[in-house]
């Protein structure tokens, strides 16, 4: 059994509790060395053989994987945040079924999710903001020609993107080019949840500048959006005057 786990945004304890019971009883572990803490890997057992999947290519990890299966071992393949964003796992999931080898996938807390609490920001609020798009800034990796920048930011949606830390008068400009004002709140937030995490308060057209002030070219998500300023509606999940199904209105 191959277990694709989430090992949360980057503090050890932000890993799921069936995450760290499938680390504990590994003996085998390929890890995203470039993105997850090594601290997680003290959850292992001794003998655990230990692999940083950041000098690998994907055959080099399915050989680790296909020897693991043949020696009947646990292995897991620890991944950053939650493996179904920007995880690469599909290639390796798919390759595992024509192979024959079973396979689960672990849900993580994604760096999305610390980010918006490193901040302490709500993505979805009334008369704001009901979509949230996460995304990348096009570079080496291609994106679709729908889901450039520009043809999301005129959504006016909050938006997550990834990917783009180094990249942030390209991303400036299309996100302009798409709509969204310059004076638009947004946030640099890096390494949401380890112990050097940093939060830059800024606006669209002023990225690129508030990450190099601070030396910020990776590592980092960038959020946009009216839901980082300070107006909203109130909710009616909590207001007296809203009956719904468990709680009839007082007023």
């Amino acid at each position: 059994m191959i277990d694709f786990v989430g090992a949360g945004p980057g503090a050890p304890d932000l890993i799921t509790v069936r995450g760290q019971q499938k680390l504990a009883a590994a003996d085998i572990v390929i890890y995203a060395g470039s993105l997850v803490n090594p601290e997680l890997l003290k959850s292992t057992r001794p003998g655990c053989e230990i692999y940083n999947s950041a000098a690998m290519t994907l055959e080099e990890v399915l050989a680790v994987m296909q020897r693991g299966e043949r020696e009947h071992k646990n292995t897991v393949r620890l991944h950053t945040g939650d493996p179904c964003l920007y995880g690469a796992i599909r290639e390796q999931m798919d390759r595992l079924e024509q192979l024959g080898i079973a396979y689960e996938v672990v849900p993580g807390v994604s760096s999305f999710c610390g980010a918006a609490a490193a901040v302490g920001a709500e993505y979805t609020l009334p008369g704001v903001s009901q979509t949230v798009i996460l995304t990348r800034l096009e570079g080496r990796t291609p994106v679709p020609e729908a889901e450039r920048i520009p043809a999301l930011a005129a959504h006016g949606a909050s938006m997550v993107v990834f990917l783009s830390a180094g990249m942030l008068k390209k991303l400036s400009r299309q996100l302009l080019e798409g709509g969204y004002r310059a004076d638009t709140p947004a946030a640099i937030v890096y390494r949401a949840s380890w112990p050097d995490q940093q939060i830059v308060h800024t606006k669209v057209g002023e990225l690129a500048a508030a990450a190099a002030s601070h030396g910020i070219d990776k590592t980092a998500l960038i959020l946009v959006g009216e839901f980082l300023g300070d107006e909203y509606q109130r909710s009616k999940l909590y207001d007296p005057g809203f009956s719904h199904l468990f709680r009839e209105a007082s007023q």
